[in-house]
């Protein structure tokens, strides 16, 4: 007999983090235990903050779901019973920690995955240039991730490599440039040796990207939630940023990134914000990625127990305890 428990949590972020058009001071985060034969799964959400999910929503419809998924259906049937977004991905994720748990083996064995060494960016949050060139140099590890509006882009992203010159430097600029903005600050981020921009263009208003070469790397973010919306997406970016609550979990993440990497565009794993719970699914689809953005549970007051771990920037596997 397969028991399920569903619960909405609230977890406050140590200080607010700033991105464009955003702000956030917590997480509403959807929890998911199955219990089946002895064996406990485990999962956690944040949902797609843009598409309006939160914790209410993703609980409601969550709960729309109990019976189907206490009958015993599995991680397959789920794909085609629940659209993508942050439900399916904690119960994806809480099936997949079940069949492990119930097989003796860890998650990557049953994804036939070797584990590897996985190193993190940690993130400077939009700000003034000189705070986020103070955050910047708080970061242990060599890699830094820059998150960026339409203001003052030049200004940040100067003050942030003047910080960290030896470091390796990505933006995030989570959809807040025009096209013209790209074309003019594009060549001066290349000078600034930033490896990678990351979604500078509106979804659904990123058209102008077929056909223009940038001389830094584009990365897709908002404009690829899934598979689904892979083939526009290659057509204008260079990599594809996946994450779990966009996807709809860990089965479909990996599908994505086995289709990026067959396409010959570059993969990164990315986070909505969450504990260690919600990072450790990540560290699996990480295995196949060029870059991983794990940090998230960093940025909170207090993670669960058996947390992963982040010294200088390298990530340590899950604790069976905690998932996988």
């Amino acid at each position: 007999m397969r028991q399920v428990t569903f619960r909405r949590e609230d977890w406050k972020l140590s200080f607010p983090f700033v991105i464009t058009d955003h702000v956030f001071t917590g997480v509403e985060a959807l929890y998911v235990e199955i219990t089946e034969g002895g064996h406990t799964g485990r999962g956690e959400a944040s949902g797609v903050y843009y598409l309006g999910e939160n914790g209410d929503s993703m609980m409601a419809e969550a709960e729309a779901m109990r019976a189907t998924i206490e009958s015993g259906i599995g991680r397959q049937e789920l794909q085609s019973l629940l659209s993508a977004g942050g439900v399916r991905n904690a119960i994806d994720c809480a099936l997949w920690d079940l069949e492990a748990k119930q097989a003796g083996k860890r998650v990557w064995e049953l994804a036939d995955i070797v584990p590897g060494e996985v190193n993190s960016f940690g993130t400077v949050g939009i700000d003034t240039p000189e705070r986020m060139a103070a955050r910047a140099r708080q970061i242990a590890g060599e890699l830094i991730k820059v998150k960026l509006s339409g203001e003052e882009s030049l200004e940040r992203i100067s003050a942030v490599r003047q910080a960290r010159p030896e470091a390796e430097i990505v933006v995030d600029v989570n959809q807040g440039w025009t096209f013209e903005q790209l074309q003019a600050l594009a060549p001066k981020f290349h000078e600034l040796r930033i490896a990678m921009i990351e979604q500078p263009l509106p979804r659904g208003g990123d058209e102008a990207l077929e056909g223009y070469q940038s001389p830094v790397p584009l990365c897709a973010d908002e404009s690829c939630l899934d598979s689904s919306e892979f083939e526009a997406a290659a057509r204008r970016y260079q990599m594809i940023n996946i994450k779990l609550d966009k996807t709809g979990g860990l089965t479909e993440a990996l599908e994505l990134a086995r289709l990026t990497r067959e396409r010959g565009l570059d993969v990164m794993v990315g986070n909505m914000v969450g504990t260690s719970l919600a990072m450790a699914p990540g560290y699996v689809v990480a295995q196949l990625c060029r870059y991983a953005d794990l940090d998230g549970a960093l940025f909170l007051e207090r993670d669960r127990e058996h947390p992963m771990t982040f010294d200088h920037g390298r990530v340590s596997p899950p604790d069976p305890a905690l998932w996988g």
